[in-house]
């Protein structure tokens, strides 16, 4: 299938984290029409393999089908294809799918899987999933936008704060403390202990601790208790830097909680990869042979690679056409010969790693 036609039939099929059902279907049968062995497994992430599955080399190009929320109608202009996932992430997606296809007569005696995984977008699901299940694989690359010419070594590590408070109703002319105001002071300490911790840091960086509110909200009362209690939640997200304690910044951060409850929901470390590997080593070479200049990047989000990095550790690396700025946004848009670059240079790597 021409490969503009391929992605704009990809980011016409809506596939919200959870959701990914309908996505799944159309990329098993245009996978299996491109020569795949395309299944679903457990967490229901697509997996389509070439080569030899008994191989002693197994390559993962990992990346993933949920998106986040965002209508955005599928066009082409003036160079660019717009819609949700176009960036994050089904045009890294569709990318690594023709790459390996037209990789697959020079995969030898290797293997190669494709995977579309789930609920990325959501805690990464689906990466959990193959974390536990998959023995490590000889390299992975990660589907995620680093523009045709960027290789991504490294993403921040992530933990969400839940702060919940409630407290009897008192006049707002006394001298009480009101839960409100406990939670701006919850969160005024955490940005200053932030601004501390970053003190010869330049936020915001790869190296830095970056918090963010996410949402705050009070409540006269629940039901029943209208007028009898004052109450408020905050959510707030944290950006963790290599090298922090997490630990110790949840004892700090619940050192401060006083009579309210704070919760840690979900976390991620940050990882970093090393550059000096085959898998590095495979995309230099593909950008170079695609006339382009390689640059090495450190993201401050996160993605699946926090998850199968560690879990795996083996030779890791992220890689995808798109400018990542416009991950999320209303104008989520892919430049074309970007994407054509990108398939390119991936079918360029998997050559030389398979090769070796």
């Amino acid at each position: 299938m021409e490969e503009i036609t391929f992605l704009k039939n990809l980011l016409a099929i809506p596939s919200l984290s959870g959701e990914e059902d309908a996505f799944a279907e159309h990329l098993i049968e245009q996978m299996t029409a491109m020569g795949f062995r395309a299944r679903r497994d457990l967490a229901g992430n697509v997996i389509g393999a070439l080569g030899d599955s008994q191989a002693g080399h197994t390559f993962v190009l990992l990346g993933h089908m949920d998106t986040v929320a965002g209508d955005i109608p599928v066009r082409q202009e003036d160079g660019k294809l717009y819609g949700r996932g176009a960036v994050d992430a089904k045009g890294p997606l569709a990318a690594f799918v023709l790459a390996a296809a037209r990789a697959a007569p020079h995969i030898g005696d290797a293997c190669v899987l494709v995977i579309g995984a789930v609920e990325e977008e959501a805690h990464s699901h689906g990466a959990h999933y193959l974390a536990r299940t998959m023995a490590p694989p000889s390299g992975v690359i990660i589907g995620e936008p680093s523009g045709w010419e960027g290789i991504t070594l490294g993403y921040k590590g992530t933990l969400s704060v839940d702060y919940h408070l409630v407290r009897a109703a008192g006049h707002g002319a006394s001298d009480r403390v009101s839960p409100a105001e406990e939670a701006v002071s919850f969160w005024n300490r955490l940005v200053d202990h932030a601004a501390e911790y970053n003190q010869e840091r330049h936020p915001p960086s790869f190296d830095t601790l970056d918090p963010s509110l996410r949402a705050i909200c009070t409540a006269d009362g629940g039901p029943g208790n209208v007028g009898l209690e004052d109450s408020v939640e905050m959510s707030i997200g944290l950006r963790l830097p290599l090298g922090i304690n997490q630990e110790v910044l949840q004892q700090t951060m619940c050192g401060w909680r006083g009579e309210a409850e704070v919760a840690f929901p979900y976390s991620e470390p940050p990882f970093r990869a090393d550059k000096n590997t085959d898998v590095v080593r495979a995309l230099l070479r593909g950008i170079r042979a695609a006339d382009g200049r390689p640059r090495f990047k450190l993201k401050t989000g996160t993605s699946d690679m926090n998850v199968v990095g560690p879990a795996w550790g083996c030779p890791i690396a992220a890689y995808g056409p798109g400018n990542s700025a416009l991950d999320h946004t209303p104008e989520e848009r892919i430049d074309v010969e970007e994407y054509r670059k990108g398939v390119e240079v991936l079918t360029h790597a998997l050559q030389t790693l398979c090769s070796r």
